[in-house]
């Protein structure tokens, strides 16, 4: 396998433009999706213009709709308006080679608004500003994220024209730690493994799941914001991958009645010296700081649950049984809980099961930091852990639809204190606008059901 590639220097990047080998530089940014959106420029001109003094996108872009239609509600951007632009800083230590396209680097950009002041309700400013926080206390976060997801043997295009129905799963079976199952794509899968190594992410393995085609490709874990760029750049690169091996993937949460895409993020805290300040000689093996943290977790849970889950499919994962949380509850190493508590010393972290392969990891990473850092400030404590199947248990529920965990952001005053009213109107409204447009459609179910029978 490819050895890790570090990310280029900008010395590097003049270096290899000036013998050829890099042509194309793309410069991109998160939008609310926690999809790539930006430029592609000739690489001279990057460095000559774009590399000091950055460069312009319309301010559209973090106020539309998942089809990229203009809607109303935002106060950022609108018609009124005039929809004008907001600057896009490159932020130089993303810098990177990008093997799958001939010729190509990438990084990532910070959104300002041309009085040098950020756009607060852009992922990479929220997540920014929570890290803030936690750098006022010493601490940073350590977050490794494991995205799932499910590969068709058809085109994009194909699937399509289908409308995404009778497609060919590349499994027909569970293939869950199969060697042989993932044995039968592995050309794809070595590709994503591979090129991810070149493009400076750290591959830790790769293994199936449960539902027919599905697999799971994880990275070894990093700073929380080094981990949420890489986890955006992987989900454009593998679906370009896979593309290119003509067939599809999806990371949808929910793409059919068997088991979703999960994401489920981890998360530990370590001081300036290194130390993860999670381990303590409390029960468990944790200090009051984890303690506290992890309280925080339980208690913003619901509030929050619009940064874990953001879209109308993603709530069709939560069902009992199925590996995706129903509860909101805590236990060691218990896969029946939202949260688990695993590993010991400086391996102690906690996984939030809640997010599946549609999640903004931005928004999801600051959340888990906005919970964490209220839990550590009301001194909260954790209930008793749960030990036995969750899902049975008397715990409060997750939220079961986007409507009511739009209403439960709306009215947190935990959110309202952490991200502030314009971010926590900003993704209200970006709720809406997906309930509004899903209220007015006429889905297969209604159609099968109804078209003869009513």
């Amino acid at each position: 396998m490819a050895d890790r590639t570090p990310p280029l220097s900008l010395d590097d990047l003049r270096a290899e433009v000036q013998r050829g080998e890099i042509d194309t530089v793309v410069l991109a940014f998160p939008d609310m999706q926690g999809r790539l959106q930006g430029k592609r420029f000739a690489a001279p001109f990057f460095l000559d213009e774009v590399a000091e003094h950055g460069t312009e996108g319309c301010n559209y872009l973090l106020a539309v709709d998942t089809e990229m239609n203009t809607v109303e509600g935002y106060d950022m951007s609108s018609w009124d308006r005039g929809y004008g632009d907001f600057a896009m800083h490159p932020d130089p230590t993303t810098l990177r080679r990008i093997p799958w396209h001939q010729g190509t680097a990438l990084l990532m950009a910070d959104l300002a608004w041309h009085d040098g002041s950020p756009v607060v309700a852009a992922p990479r400013q929220i997540l920014r500003r929570q890290l803030d926080r936690l750098a006022e206390r010493g601490w940073t976060a350590q977050v490794g994220t494991e995205l799932e997801f499910i590969v068709f043997k058809d085109t994009y295009e194909q699937a399509w024209d289908r409308d995404y129905r009778g497609l060919t799963p590349a499994n027909q079976y569970n293939i869950d730690y199969s060697v042989l199952g993932t044995g039968r794509i592995e050309p794809l899968l070595r590709r994503i493994r591979n090129e991810m190594a070149g493009a400076g992410l750290t591959v830790e393995s790769a293994k199936g799941e449960c539902n027919p085609g599905q697999h799971e490709i994880v990275f070894r874990y990093d700073e929380a914001l080094v981990t949420c760029d890489q986890h955006a750049l992987y989900k454009t690169g593998a679906k370009e991958i896979a593309a290119q091996e003509g067939v599809s993937l999806t990371f949808m949460a929910k793409y059919n009645e068997r088991e979703g895409n999960s994401c489920h993020i981890h998360l530990s805290l370590v001081d300036a010296d290194g130390r993860n300040v999670m381990a303590g000689d409390g029960p468990g093996g944790m200090s009051p700081v984890m303690r506290h943290f992890l309280a925080g977790q339980l208690a913003a849970l619901r509030d929050f649950s619009l940064l874990y889950a953001p879209h109308i499919n993603s709530y069709k994962r939560f069902q009992p049984g199925s590996f995706a949380p129903t509860a909101v509850a805590w236990g060691h190493d218990n896969r029946t809980c939202s949260l688990r508590v695993v590993g010991h010393g400086r391996s102690l972290r906690f996984e939030n099961r809640l997010p599946g392969g549609d999640v903004n990891p931005y928004l999801a990473v600051a959340g888990l930091v906005a919970a964490g850092l209220h839990g550590v400030e009301q001194e909260l404590e954790p209930p008793e852990a749960c030990t036995g199947n969750a899902y049975t248990a008397d715990y409060a529920h997750v939220p079961t639809t986007l409507r009511e965990a739009a209403e439960l952001w709306e009215n947190s005053p935990v959110a309202k204190a952490a991200f502030g009213d314009e971010v926590v109107a900003h993704y209200l409204n970006m709720a809406r606008v997906e309930l509004a447009a899903f209220d007015a459609a006429v889905t297969d179910w209604e159609l099968r059901r109804s078209f003869e029978r009513m």
